[in-house]
Parts: structure tokens; C-alpha cells; sequence
């Protein structure tokens, strides 16, 4: 009988919002994979082992994923860390894959879920509280009230059309191109709210545009919202 993989989502930096359902899956799975080459190094098992220390016992499995958009190394990659985990699976064994945020959001678990899933092994994904709701509660703030939308962005490809979208606008991942990023917001005439590393020992917030700094990290999560309600 071959084991079954699990997406974990476990939250964006603060280990007191991994879910119960996430915690537990981690405690009961023999097997933990994470994102990296050294899973003592990734921020999800730096996350997961403040609330279950327990985890440094664990078997774990190491899933390089690298950070680039050359599709080849990607796909290579993808299909490396999918056999990995079927050859755990094969063992009999669980494996809980954790991954930051929510599973379902720009996760890198899923190029390995799809590829594992279309071997035919069960899978399931476990959702995780998300880095823009996080973001907004931190910063004490409501996403979206009444009839308003929401538009989550990837901030690396082309922005300035979807900032002019209607309602509250979520940028992720826009630490490579926050110059850029920066510049586009003050023509159009935005207003912005940042928070670095949310829910980590080295948070930062930043209130305006001009605060914001260029060489904000990976971790950077920008909410825009209509300027009537800014």
C-alpha cells in the first residue's frame, strides 16, 4: 500500500497561525518534505519547528526548488522533487510538504502535487491562512467591504494594467522589482501599504510609497487600495 502526500500550507511567518489541522498532519506524517536543499534552512520548517520542536526529528526530505523563470531548469526540477516524494510514497509512508501561505496560492507545492497526483498517488491539499489576509490584519485593516473586489497580482510580470483595476489590489512577490513596482504605483497615483516578512522576528511595516525601500526582500506584500476608501 503506498503512502499519501499532503499540501500544508503553514501560514506566512507566524507559527500561531499553522492551523489544527496543519499540526497535526505534521506530528502524524513520518515523513516531512520542504521546499530547499537543507530543510533547517527553509523558511517553512524554521516556521513549523517554533510550534513543534519536535520537527528536527523527523525524516526529512529535501525538495529543491530554484528560484528562476527558465522554464526547462523548472520543469526538470518539478519532476525531480515529484519522483522524491513517489519514492517515499512507494515506502508506504505519508508525506506532509510544507509550504508558506496558503497551498492554493502561487505555491511552488503544486508543480509537485500535479506531477505526483497524475502518477496516480492520493494527494490532498490542506489550506493555510494566506500572506495578503495576514498582511491586512496585521496592519489592522479590512481587504474588501461590501460590493468591492479583490485582485491578487503577481508584482514580477507587467502591473500597470491590472492597477487600474476596481477595488482593493494585492501585490506578491514584488521584492525583484520594487523599483519598478515603486515607479508604477506613484504614476498612477496609488496609495500603498507594505509589510516585509509578515509575522516574522524581522517584520517591517511601511505606511506610505516613499517608505517603502527598493531593495525590500522576497517576503514583501503590497495592498492597494481604491482611493476612496485609502
Amino acid at each position: 500500500m503506498t503512502g499519501k502526500l499532503y499540501g500544508v500550507g503553514v501560514g506566512p511567518g507566524d507559527p500561531e497561525l499553522l492551523t489544527l489541522k496543519a499540526l497535526r498532519l505534521i506530528k502524524e506524517a513520518p515523513v516531512i518534505a520542504v521546499p530547499g536543499t537543507v530543510p533547517e534552512n527553509t523558511v517553512a520548517y524554521k516556521i513549523v519547528v517554533q510550534a513543534y520542536p519536535e520537527l528536527a526529528e523527523k525524516e526529512l526530505l529535501p525538495i529543491d526548488m530554484p528560484m528562476t523563470k527558465d522554464h526547462e531548469k523548472l520543469r526538470e526540477s518539478h519532476e525531480k522533487g515529484a519522483k522524491a516524494v513517489a519514492s517515499v510514497l512507494n515506502q508506504g509512508k505519508d508525506v506532509v510538504f510544507l509550504t508558506l501561505g496558503d497551498t492554493t496560492v502561487y505555491s511552488t507545492y503544486l508543480y509537485v502535487h500535479h506531477r505526483v497526483a497524475e502518477m496516480g498517488y492520493d494527494t490532498e491539499i490542506v489550506s493555510g491562512i494566506t500572506s495578503f489576509c495576514a498582511v491586512a490584519a496585521r496592519l489592522n485593516i479590512g481587504l474588501v467591504e461590501k460590493h468591492e473586489e479583490l485582485h491578487v497580482i503577481p508584482a514580477s510580470y507587467q502591473i500597470e494594467e491590472a492597477l487600474q483595476l476596481p477595488g482593493t489590489k494585492v501585490l506578491m512577490k514584488a521584492g525583484k522589482k520594487m523599483a519598478e513596482v515603486k515607479a508604477t504605483i506613484k504614476r498612477l497615483g496609488a496609495s500603498a501599504v507594505m509589510i516585509e516578512n509578515c509575522g516574522m522576528p524581522n517584520e517591517k511595516i511601511y505606511r506610505s510609497v516613499d517608505e517603502i525601500p527598493e531593495d525590500a526582500g522576497y517576503y514583501s506584500l503590497i495592498i492597494i487600495k481604491d482611493s476612496k476608501r485609502a
